[in-house]
Order: structure tokens, then C-alpha cells, then sequence
């Protein structure tokens, strides 16, 4: 009986060591062939890893996001901490006019109205020039055509202007990245979804003026592009870049200074170690280039009277009644509102920093005489030798 137990027994064992081998061949053959054979850290969620998270792998999208994150690119991207400053500041302290004449014409002033409108008696000249503009405390009108009368007491024929409005930012914190401008001289700026021109345009079109953050600047060719947000990318045709740097430039002592960067038209200002205000500008054009250098304000002026000419044949003499918020800088180069510019961004004075009425009169009421200017070109390419300058000008 015991031979009979131990012979079922050991006929039992067999048969389940052979269906266990015959299982695993089974189960060996049904595997698929794609299999993962990787047993260590699995794929992170998507989002950003500035740091080793050390229990899973920052690849795919996660890898790009983190990218974007150190450039300072967040999804949604953070606005700006800035603010536009008060309308009000655009209000000019005199009412201007230009005067209606050919550049090549003389402009007569008369003693009376009456003798403005029949162009008779002319008691002086303002010189010929492309460029001139009176301060004036009445207008009126004779047959359609305007005329006004200056604070001297004199008329002449001129017309009322309307002047840029345009604004900068007031910065409650400093950015962690770079802006800009969108500048629309020629036509709208098309964004493409790639740096270079045979990538694909995304169908997002800017205007001027719009302000749009800047997280790199890759160089194609002979242009730089600009990356301002994801899969967005905008030649430097179209922007002007403020480089957010709030360390002060060598030289500067104390911890106020005003940064004019002449590549990029654009104007910083920074108070203890922070940035407060940003905006565009139009500095000297060649061969009137503003000088780079450090220098200091000496001077404030509510409003100037500013005339000259450069031309051996005067041709570009230009005068302009009450420049309102006058700050001079360097000998007569100054940082002043120009109602004249309907532009900014692009260089076309006589060495002065031009600025928006709002601009200018928003930098008035900070800066003190004493405080630093310092102008620099990022590119180079701004002459440096001190022989090639003049005395300046508007």
C-alpha cells in the first residue's frame, strides 16, 4: 500500500513540473516582440524640472518645458511687472506749431494779425530749414488757413500740431528677461514659428508699439531673431530690445543712473539695483551719432529754444520754440521730449536722445542734475574717437 502512495505521489509531481515547463515555453512564445526590456526610472510628468527630481526621468516634454523655464518662459507666460505711466505726463507745458512753408522760404513774423494774413510789413525772419516749430498762445483763422500769435506779441502763418503720445513702462520689480518694442516702419511684423525666413509664418501679426517679452536671440544668417514666446519668433527688423542688466555700467557711483543703449534705441532707468523705467527713443543718426560714454546731467530746463545747422550750405538748420524737459548731458547733446518725431526707434537727430513728451516729462521728475548717463552701441558700431564729435545738437 505505501509503494502503491508514494507511486501516485511521485506520478502527480511529474505532471505538474511538466505543465509548469509547458506554461513558461507557452508564456515565452505569446510575449511580444516591442517588450520593454528598460527596468529603471520611468518618463517624469510634463512639466519643469530645474533640478535633478531623482525618482524619474525629465525627458520628452518635460525636457522642453524645463528648457523654456531657464530662458524664463513659463506656460502661460507671466506679463511684464509694469504699468503704463500716467496719461498726463503726455500734456505739453506750451502749444506748438509748425510753420507752413517751403524749407527753402524764410519765415516772415509780423507785428499784427492783419499784416500776417496780407503779408505785408514783415518785422523779422526765422531762418530757411526743414525743421521749425513755434510756441504760441493763440490761433485764429482767415479764410481756412491758421495763424498764431507767439508770446512776443508777433504773428505769423503756422498750424497746430498733434505730437506722439507714446509711453513707456514704470517697473514695480525688475524682469527676469529681456523686451522689447514691436517698431512697424516696414509693415507689420509677421511672427515665424522657427528663426530664420523659410520657416513657416504662425499667422500672429504685431503692431507697433506692442510690447512682447524676449527669451533668446539666435543669429541665421545675417539677422538676429528673437524668441518671444513658444514657437514664436520675430526679426530684429521689428523689435528694439531693452537687456535687462540692473548692475551699474563701470564708473557709475551711487545707485541711480539712466542706460541708453544707442543699438537698440531704447532707454533704461535703475534705482537701487532695480529696474524702474523703460521706453524707446531716437538718437543722433549718422554722421550726428550721440557720443557713448558715461557723463552726468548738468542741466535741467522745463523748456529750450534750440536752433542750428550742421551743412556747410545750412540746409538742415532747424529751430524748435519750448523743447519741453530738457536735461543736458553732454556739452549740447540732452535727453528732451521732441513733439516734432512721429517715430521712435530709429536714430535721425543731431546727437540729442530724443523721447516722447510723456517720456521725457516722466524722466524729468526723477533725474537730478548729478545723476549718471550712460550711453553705449551693444554692436560697435558706433564711432568712439572723440575727434569726430561736435558740440551737438536737437
Amino acid at each position: 500500500m505505501r509503494k502503491a502512495w508514494v507511486l501516485v505521489v511521485g506520478i502527480g509531481a511529474g505532471l505538474l513540473l511538466a505543465l509548469g515547463v509547458s506554461r513558461a515555453v507557452q508564456a515565452q512564445t505569446d510575449a511580444p516582440p516591442w517588450r520593454e526590456s528598460y527596468s529603471g526610472l520611468p518618463l517624469c510628468l510634463p512639466g519643469v524640472y530645474l533640478s535633478d527630481p531623482g525618482d524619474c526621468l525629465p525627458l520628452g516634454p518635460s525636457q522642453r518645458l524645463t528648457a523654456w523655464a531657464r530662458l524664463g518662459l513659463t506656460l502661460p507666460p507671466r506679463p511684464l511687472p509694469a504699468s503704463t505711466p500716467d496719461p498726463a505726463l503726455n500734456d505739453s507745458p506750451v502749444l506748438i506749431a509748425r510753420i507752413n512753408l517751403p524749407a527753402e522760404e524764410p519765415a516772415p513774423l509780423y507785428a499784427s494779425l492783419d499784416d500776417a494774413v496780407a503779408g505785408q510789413n514783415p518785422v523779422r525772419f526765422i531762418d530757411p530749414g526743414p525743421l521749425r516749430y513755434v510756441s504760441f498762445v493763440e490761433v485764429q483763422r482767415v479764410n481756412g488757413k491758421p495763424y498764431v500769435r507767439l508770446r512776443s506779441g508777433e504773428w505769423l502763418r503756422a498750424s497746430p500740431i498733434a505730437y506722439s503720445t507714446f509711453q513707456g513702462l514704470i517697473f514695480h520689480a525688475t524682469p527676469n528677461h529681456d523686451f522689447g518694442w514691436i517698431v512697424d516702419l516696414a509693415g507689420p511684423a509677421e511672427v515665424r514659428s522657427a528663426p530664420g525666413y523659410d520657416a513657416p509664418k504662425t499667422g500672429l501679426v504685431l503692431r507697433r508699439y506692442q510690447v512682447v517679452p524676449i527669451y533668446t536671440v539666435q543669429r541665421v544668417g545675417n539677422m538676429d531673431w528673437y524668441l518671444i514666446g513658444p514657437d514664436q519668433w520675430i526679426e530684429r527688423t521689428f523689435i528694439r530690445q531693452v537687456r535687462v542688466n540692473p548692475t551699474p555700467p563701470p564708473g557709475v557711483e551711487g545707485d541711480r543712473w539712466i542706460e541708453v543703449n544707442l543699438y537698440d534705441q531704447t532707454l533704461a532707468v535703475y534705482n537701487r539695483g532695480q529696474l524702474i523705467f523703460a521706453t524707446l527713443i531716437a538718437s543722433g543718426g549718422e554722421p550726428f551719432y550721440t557720443r557713448p560714454g558715461l557723463f552726468q546731467i548738468y542741466k535741467k530746463k522745463p523748456t529750450e529754444t534750440m536752433s542750428g545747422a550742421f551743412a556747410a550750405d545750412r540746409s538742415d538748420y532747424y529751430y524748435l520754440e519750448d523743447v519741453p524737459w530738457t536735461m543736458y548731458f553732454d556739452q549740447a547733446r540732452a535727453l528732451h521730449g521732441a513733439y516734432w518725431r512721429a517715430w521712435f526707434g530709429f536714430p535721425q537727430t543731431h546727437g540729442c536722445v530724443n523721447m516722447s513728451l510723456g517720456d521725457a516729462h516722466w524722466l524729468f521728475e526723477w533725474a537730478r542734475e548729478g545723476d549718471w548717463v550712460y550711453v553705449w552701441d551693444p554692436s560697435g558700431q558706433t564711432p568712439t574717437d572723440p575727434s569726430l564729435y561736435t558740440p551737438g545738437g536737437a
